[in-house]
């Protein structure tokens, strides 16, 4: 198989992330599954069903990418989320503002492009206006200021003799046995996880739920196969494993878009904005829910507006997004992810409670 994909690999990132992409986004509208959705219910009315498929879909992530890389499928250390520096105060800022926003846009960038994808042109304009303030902190205006910022907060680990910020990695410089490590830091981590989803979250009782958390999580692991079996030390272009994520690749399918003729296929990230978009779209035709809806008001275009911006910053400076760190990133048990992680729940929890007050202050 890693023989047959490295023959053409730009042809099997595309046509590997559009499916992969497909796959997300119609299991996405079927099922519902969204993270802020999620933390919505948690917080209004207590029910903690999506939240347990959003942790199943981790738990399941996490024991796939690890099990791949115990194969020696995919090298988990060639990721961009195990780099041996911590960007702690980039993850923490960033992903606070990442879930403050996606409150106020209705939903995070893969709930954007669902959204889309069954009609809602607001979610397309917050997915291009996200796309525009991430490639503003990447390369663009903020980029300076962000480079700056990450520059004077990292920590650089190789000074404390660590290879890499996976979890394995940092328990193994205690003089334990790596192997081990990588399975004991699954245990402690994926198997809380686990028991959220079958006992907090019901989702054994739930089996749309159920296949929701479980397919998000066999999705990002067939992603890490993928790109684990593409990748090639001695190519020209060295392609560095990685996963679902939707920011930005949403930026990157903007940008293909623009440059097809220049750059040839698009890549796995930007071919799996593509594929969700498809997905979506076929989900919502198969359901007869394909509506063709707009902003409401002047203050509804606001709020979009102002989560899209804030997620592009904030995706971009905490190196994900909810699919992006909490479930790809976390999947690699990087210490990073699980401060962005954490910190977008905060941040959603922040943007709930002031949503909520905006709007009664409205009424």
């Amino acid at each position: 198989m890693r023989d047959l994909m490295s023959q053409s690999p730009a042809v099997s990132l595309a046509l590997g992330g559009f499916v992969l992409g497909l796959a997300f986004g119609w299991l996405a509208r079927a099922s519902n599954f969204c993270v802020m959705g999620a933390v919505s219910d948690w917080r209004i009315s207590g029910d903690c069903g999506r939240l347990g498929a959003a942790a199943l879909a981790a738990a399941t992530a996490m024991i796939g990418a690890q099990s791949l890389d115990a194969a020696g499928i995919v090298d988990l250390s060639r990721s961009m989320y195990v780099a041996p520096h911590i960007n702690w105060a980039a993850s923490i800022f960033g992903g606070l503002i990442f879930g403050f926003g996606m409150v106020f846009a209705g939903g995070c960038p893969s709930r954007s492009l669902v959204r889309a994808g069954g009609g809602d042109f607001r979610a397309l304009v917050t997915a291009l206006v996200m796309a525009v303030a991430a490639l503003a902190t990447v390369s663009g205006i903020l980029g300076p200021a962000r480079s700056s910022f990450e520059a004077a907060t990292a920590i650089d680990l190789t000074t404390y003799h660590l290879p890499s910020q996976a979890l394995p990695a940092v328990l193994a410089s205690f003089n334990f046995d790596p192997s081990i490590m990588r399975w004991m830091a699954l245990a402690i981590i994926a198997g809380p996880l686990l028991m959220f989803a079958i006992y907090r979250g019901r989702i054994l009782r739930q089996p749309m739920l159920l296949i929701a958390g479980l397919g998000v999580g066999v999705i990002v692991t067939a992603g890490w196969a993928m790109t684990g079996l593409v990748s090639d030390d001695m190519a020209v272009r060295v392609i560095a494993p990685s996963s679902l994520s939707f920011v930005r690749p949403v930026a990157d399918a903007i940008d293909w878009l623009e440059r097809s003729t220049a750059l040839g296929l698009p890549g796995f990230g930007a071919a799996s904005v593509f594929g969700v978009l498809v997905g979506s779209a076929l989900a919502s035709v198969a359901s007869q829910s394909l509506r063709f809806t707009g902003f409401s008001d002047g203050a509804d275009f606001r709020r979009h507006l102002f989560g899209a911006v804030a997620m592009g910053v904030g995706g971009i400076l905490g190196l994900g997004c909810t699919i992006g760190q909490g479930v790809t990133g976390l999947s690699t048990l990087a210490v990073q992810s699980f401060l962005t992680a954490a910190a977008i729940i905060l941040g959603a929890v922040f943007g709930l409670a002031r949503l909520q007050r905006s709007l009664d202050l409205d009424d």
